[in-house]
């Protein structure tokens, strides 16, 4: 399996980069791809993920039309947790690939909030994890093109969450309830 990490500091509270990280039509923004409905009824085309949701992409990636089926596999909002150095909040979700073109493919978000003089800031870290299929040639592709691929997709995720969390952006996503407001 192939890892991937990334890591970015958000000067703002957690709830907010949750309710930004959770809105399928920001995550639509840097994928570049359509939303579908399936007509089941846990699936999302619009406003925030929750447990057991099912959201249907499709598009093309490197000249191939491409359909990927994701399952929230777990989802824990923003709640306080008790660690040796005090309460802090804490949230996660996890979507995996129920059917697609990767032979596996698995996506853990992880929120943490500190106070930093009194201001709150959130680590976001995503791990993501994946196999290609056709064996010595899937390594390869994932190496070579894959990786860098969802790499560059995460940073350019991480950065467009950033920029809306830490400016009045948010406003346009989230109504003052927490709710999807797009």
């Amino acid at each position: 399996m192939t890892p991937i990490t990334e890591i970015i500091t958000i000067h703002a509270p957690i709830e907010r980069v949750f309710a930004l990280s959770t809105n399928v039509k920001l995550v639509q923004q840097t994928l570049g791809m359509d939303l579908i409905d399936t007509g089941k009824a846990d699936g999302v085309t619009s406003g925030n993920i929750i447990a057991n949701s099912r959201v249907h992409w499709r598009g093309r990636k490197f000249g191939l039309m491409t359909e990927h089926h994701t399952l929230i596999t777990r989802f824990e909002p923003p709640s306080t947790i008790e660690l040796p150095s005090g309460p802090t909040k804490a949230a996660f979700f996890e979507d995996t690939q129920e059917s697609g073109r990767f032979a596996t493919f698995h996506h853990d978000h992880f929120f943490r909030e500190t106070l930093v003089d009194g201001a709150p800031q959130t680590l976001l870290r995503d791990e993501i994890h994946y196999t290609l299929p056709f064996g010595i040639l899937g390594r390869i592709a994932a190496n070579l093109v894959m990786t860098p691929h969802i790499r560059m997709l995460a940073r350019t995720r991480f950065a467009m969450l950033k920029q809306l969390a830490e400016g009045e952006g948010w406003h346009e996503w989230i109504d003052v309830a927490g709710n999807s407001a797009a």
